[in-house]
């Protein structure tokens, strides 16, 4: 189980250990988004200090129709206890938690700042 709160701008979040090719490893805080339907958003910064290898150039169609491109990385995040492969989008500034991540999981959260969100897999 995941488990995060409520901040005070009302956006769920949760601490994640990420891992580098070379072991490098750095927690960080991100944002879980429901609107998102990649698996992670990770700030430049970030995909720096772990050195992370770059995949390939993705593309995304936004909510006023504008049409990004970014680089997607690989990076291993400690999910469930467990390593997990992903894909990371290198884009904006916050951690982002998207729906591919959350597949096969149960998010709970109580909406009120401070409020408990578990994130838990599918019985």
């Amino acid at each position: 189980m995941i488990e995060g709160v409520v901040n005070d701008a009302l956006e769920a979040v949760a601490t994640l250990s990420l891992q580098g090719p070379a072991g490098q490893a750095q927690d960080i805080e991100a944002v879980l988004d429901t609107g998102y339907s990649g698996f992670l958003t990770l700030p430049n910064t970030v995909v720096t200090a772990l050195g992370l290898p770059f995949a390939y150039i993705g593309r995304a169609l936004l909510a006023n129709d504008a049409e990004v491109t970014f680089d997607v990385h690989d990076v291993t995040v400690l999910w469930d206890g467990r390593p997990r492969q992903i894909k990371a989008d290198a884009t904006g500034s916050t951690p982002l938690v998207g729906m591919l991540m959350l597949a096969n999981h149960r998010l709970d959260m109580d909406v009120a700042r401070g409020g408990r969100v578990t994130i838990r897999p599918h019985q």
